[in-house]
């Protein structure tokens, strides 16, 4: 272990993991103002001391960490991952998907209902918390899934117009307009406006439109080639339905999140419509972006086939460099992963039988982080896409900063450490990693959760790093402001 116990504390073997009290010396810390050494320190799982000028003195109980050469983030907030519990336990659960989270510095998550059953009623929500408080090892967040008559169970869970609800842990209403599992489909029009109109909190949508997609399928049957499935699946079917949940939510008033945007068109598009913060007579629209489509194009598709089939598809350059573009320029407003793990078998069917998604939260901020030392973004943007306008878009309380009276969840990054991404070297259940043999410069090195390391990377460790709870030790419902 790296830690300094002071006054002659027990080791976290012996059985202090639960201090909640931690000072970290000597980082370079990303915050809100800017980039500054020094030292911070947590006390009861909040941010109790911050000092750019002072060496502060260790406290008794606390644990001391030496970060001279590392830099120091708030933790990241991964804003969509589907950790497939319950029901798909051989794919991923609560405890490997958080686990996997920890280790890539993701100390927040919220995750989707299309499980197995769909989570579309508040009593499965609840359950569904109760499993989170058992098994995770970071904060989480869940969404409930909207279906074409289960209104009443979403105004238990978010509220109506005028008076709406905020349980912690839920954090909004998930609609698929394509693509959906079971009975998660609801493109029918008088199905979305009614949803739209009588419920209050977040709704986030999957963009993609089904009746396109049902009528451009029979254009590429018989094709086997992964080409085909950014062909059938393009960019105006994605900008159909865009298009219309931006004219719900501007018809309704409703705050309106467009989950992982795919393409150049609807980034543009988008462009006249989000903002991260209320605007005086116009919706409340925010979108997000993954890094696999800030970084992979058609063809690394070509190349690694359907280890990157997902939904939405992997497009192509001009769509990269367009997404890039609205991310810089504030119409994208923070990064998610869409982090969906399927079996290696799953995945070498061959398309079009093999299953749509990849893991994502071990590398995301890796990757990301390899892009700054290519000079496409800076750190501080990164703080800003990942962590803090993440909190910010869901209202999050006490997360996405580095900030007196904020929770201790923080993540230490060593800039110049270099890794080959390998699968054998993966945590999430599923065994592989879609950027697996590429190179990434920056790696979290602790992920600290409330106040606990709860996942440590070193050289005793080795690149996979060791995790330092056990399931269900660390980790909160999210608390989150309504949304009217």
């Amino acid at each position: 272990m790296m830690y300094a116990m002071h006054s002659g504390q027990k080791t976290l073997e012996e059985g202090e993991k639960m201090n909640r009290n931690i000072l970290i010396t000597g980082a370079k810390m990303v915050l809100p103002t800017g980039i500054f050494s020094g030292d911070l320190r947590i006390t009861e799982g909040v941010i109790s001391e911050i000092s750019t000028e002072t060496n502060l003195e260790p406290k008794d109980g606390e644990f001391v960490h030496d970060a001279t050469g590392l830099h120091l983030l708030p933790g990241i907030i991964d804003p969509q991952v589907h950790f497939r519990d319950p029901g798909q336990p051989e794919k991923e659960d609560l405890y490997t998907g958080s686990r996997a989270a920890a280790s890539g510095g993701v100390t927040s998550f919220l995750d989707m209902p299309n499980n197995v059953p769909s989570q579309t009623t508040l009593d499965s929500m609840y359950d569904k918390l109760n499993t989170a408080s058992k098994k995770c090892v970071t904060n989480y967040g869940f969404f409930i899934g909207a279906t074409e008559s289960n209104v009443e169970e979403l105004q238990k869970a978010v509220g109506i117009p005028g008076a709406p609800v905020a349980i912690p842990g839920i954090c909004g209403i998930k609609i698929f307009m394509g693509s959906s599992t079971g009975d998660l489909l609801v493109n029918e029009s008088n199905a979305l406006k009614t949803i739209f109109d009588n419920t209050a909190g977040l709704i986030a949508v999957h963009a993609e439109d089904e009746t396109r997609m049902i009528e451009r399928k029979k254009m590429f049957e018989g094709r086997t080639d992964i080409a085909a499935h950014a062909e059938w699946r393009d960019d105006e079917t994605a900008l159909i339905a865009t298009k219309r949940a931006v004219n719900y939510a501007k018809d309704s008033g409703h705050r309106l999140h467009i989950l992982h945007l795919t393409s150049g068109i609807e980034a543009d598009y988008l462009s006249d419509f989000t903002s991260l913060y209320k605007q005086e007579g116009k919706a409340h629209i925010t979108t997000e972006v993954l890094p696999q489509h800030l970084t992979f194009d058609e063809n690394d598709v070509d190349v690694l086939g359907t280890r990157l089939q997902m939904n939405p598809p992997i497009r192509y350059k001009r769509d990269k460099e367009t997404l890039w573009k609205r991310l810089l320029d504030g119409t994208i407003a923070c990064i998610a992963t869409d982090h969906a793990p399927h079996t290696m078998e799953n995945k070498q069917l061959g398309f079009p039988k093999a299953h749509s998604g990849m893991p994502g939260v071990e590398t995301s901020l890796s990757v990301m982080l390899t892009h700054m030392s290519e000079g496409k973004c800076t750190l501080e943007q990164i703080v800003k896409w990942m962590s803090t306008d993440v909190a910010e878009c869901y209202q999050m309380v006490g997360k996405g900063k580095l900030e007196e009276g904020y929770d201790g969840d923080i993540v230490l990054v060593d800039l110049k450490k270099e890794i080959q991404v390998q699968d054998e070297n993966t945590w999430t259940t599923v065994g592989w990693n879609p950027f697996v043999g590429r190179k990434l410069v920056g790696w979290p090195v602790l992920t600290v959760v409330d106040g606990v390391p709860v996942f440590e990377r070193n050289e005793e460790t080795g690149p996979k790093g060791k995790c330092l709870v056990d399931a269900g030790e660390v980790g909160n419902p999210l608390v989150m402001l309504p949304w009217d």
